[in-house]
Order: C-alpha cells, then sequence, then structure tokens
C-alpha cells in the first residue's frame, strides 16, 4: 500500500510537470511569471469577493488611471455676453412698451434709455435706444424678441470668456487675505512704535488691493450673471408726398416760385452770416488801413496847397 510521503511526492511531481507545460506553451519566464501573477490576482479577488473588502494587487498605474477616467473635469466658463440689435418698427412708444414688459417678464431690467424726435416738414419720426440687463440665460431669448418687434436691421453679439481672470483674482485674494493675517499677527506683537506704523503702512496697502481685487471680482461676476442688450428703435422716416418732375420746366409755377423765395432767403442769411464772421476781421484790420490812408491823403492834401 502506497504511504501517505509517496503520495505527496507524487502530487508535487505532477503539480511542477503542470507548471512546466504552462510555461513552455506561455513564451518562456516571462509567460510563467504572468500565469503566476495572474493566479496571485484570482486568488487574491477570490478572497476579497469572500471577505467584501478591495483587492491590494492592483499596480498604482492602473488604479491611477481608473480613477482619473471617472473625474469630469469642469467645463463651466465665465461668459461675458452682450449683443446690439437695431430694428425699424412703426410705432416707437408701443415697441419700446413692449420690450420693457419682455425683460422685466426674462427677470431683467432696463438700464439706459434715450429717444430723439426728427421733423420733415409736419411730419415727425423717433427713435432711440433701451440698454437692457437680462440673466445670462434668457439673453438668447431677449435677442429673438427683439428682432420680433419689427424690421431687422442689423444683428451682433458677442462673448467674451473671463474665467481665466477670475481664477487668477481669487488666487490673487486668497494671497493677500493670507498676507493681510500675517500682518496683523506682526502688528500685535509690536512693541516699538516705528515698527507699529510700517505694518499699518503695509496692512493699509494690502487692504486697499483687496478692496480693489473684490471690487473688480464683483463687477465681472455681475457681467457674466446679467448680460447687456443694445436695441436701437427708428420709426420709419418720412418722406414728403412730392414728386419730381421729369423736366424742369414741367415744374407747377407756384412750386418754382415758393423754390426761389426759398432760395433767396437761403442767400440772404449765407450773405448775413458771412458779414458777421467778417465783421471781425474788418474792424481790426481794415479800419486801421482807411484811417491811415485818410490822413496820408489829407497831408499830401496840404502838401499840394502849400507847394
Amino acid at each position: 500500500m502506497v504511504s501517505r510521503r509517496t503520495l505527496a511526492a507524487l502530487a508535487i511531481v505532477a503539480l511542477v510537470a503542470l507548471a512546466g507545460c504552462g510555461a513552455s506553451t506561455g513564451g518562456g519566464d516571462g509567460g510563467a511569471s504572468g500565469g503566476v501573477e495572474q493566479a496571485t490576482e484570482i486568488a487574491a479577488d477570490t478572497g476579497a469577493r469572500a471577505t467584501g473588502t478591495p483587492a491590494a494587487t492592483q499596480a498604482p498605474e492602473e488604479a491611477g488611471s481608473g480613477a482619473s477616467g471617472d473625474v469630469a473635469m469642469p467645463t463651466d466658463r465665465a461668459i461675458i455676453r452682450t449683443g446690439t440689435v437695431v430694428v425699424e418698427v412703426d410705432d416707437f412708444g408701443a415697441a419700446q412698451s413692449n420690450l420693457t414688459t419682455t425683460v422685466e417678464g426674462y427677470g431683467g431690467y432696463v438700464s439706459d434709455t434715450r429717444q430723439d424726435r426728427r421733423q420733415i416738414g409736419n411730419e415727425t419720426w423717433i427713435r432711440g435706444e433701451m440698454v437692457l440687463r437680462v440673466p445670462s440665460e434668457e439673453f438668447d431669448a431677449l435677442v429673438a424678441d427683439a428682432q420680433g418687434l419689427g424690421e431687422v436691421q442689423s444683428v451682433e453679439v458677442n462673448s467674451r470668456d473671463v474665467t481665466d481672470q477670475l481664477v487668477d483674482i481669487e488666487a490673487r485674494l486668497e494671497n493677500l487675505r493670507a498676507e493681510r493675517d500675517r500682518l496683523r499677527e506682526l502688528y500685535q506683537q509690536a512693541n516699538d512704535t516705528e515698527d507699529v506704523l510700517a505694518v499699518q503702512r503695509e496692512l493699509s496697502d494690502v487692504q486697499g488691493e483687496i478692496e480693489r481685487l473684490e471690487a473688480r471680482q464683483q463687477n465681472l461676476q455681475r457681467q457674466v450673471a446679467y448680460s447687456t442688450l443694445t436695441v436701437r428703435l427708428e420709426e420709419p422716416r418720412p418722406t414728403p408726398n412730392r414728386v419730381a418732375p421729369d423736366r424742369w420746366y414741367d415744374t407747377p409755377v407756384l412750386s418754382a416760385f415758393m423754390q426761389s423765395v426759398d432760395g433767396v432767403v437761403i442767400v440772404a442769411r449765407a450773405v448775413v452770416v458771412g458779414f458777421a464772421f467778417a465783421l471781425p476781421y474788418l474792424i481790426a484790420f481794415a479800419l486801421p488801413v482807411l484811417v491811415v490812408a485818410g490822413l496820408l491823403w489829407r497831408v499830401g492834401r496840404r502838401y499840394l496847397a502849400t507847394g
């Protein structure tokens, strides 16, 4: 009967033979080591599943690459959006009221307004502009609503990325705040009057720079949060109901006379205005010349009379 030692030796020999076969088919020592490592990983993974703990045999590089693949890079950008829309409308007042209601419905407001009334003969027309501030997510909708007010003349939309500026400002603020805290500690520890004054001056400069950067940061954040749209509204310019004749002598007599009267008035006004411009020069230069010429003429007459 075979002893236990003999059976154990046979089992060891069989395992060695199987390992040698696996090494020869896997391509040498590298394959053997790969098989041993794979067996080790399988065993570790099996143990991990049984115990509920993560396997510790994963390479650091693989663990790092897997983790970075799951982390999403930040995609939010700080964008300042501005635009200008020029629209020809039939009624300036109605368009202005409609646009005000629209922007307030979007949670925005009217920043500035301007209007100008023009006149040709007895007919008038109005043109002006409105500066609107609206939440950035409603900017495109407001642009579309502005274009729907009438006949669009032009549209211009601009975007400016200020993400890097805000990141730079925040980094500088962190450094300045840390420096301010350090200066405050030095101020509390200072005993000499000269040292106290020096720390105070330095602390004042740092605080001023912090306030300046905070104001700039808040301004950029407001521009990012609320986009700006300038809408120019123009009523159609009226044209006189007069049709120019094909030939000048076909012009009606009364119309020709009135045009001539207008021409005479324009020429007379031009003469008066020109004389007003020339009068100071005449007084300054021509009058002295006339006075000197008069004196010379009188002296010459006396000389001739006595001669």
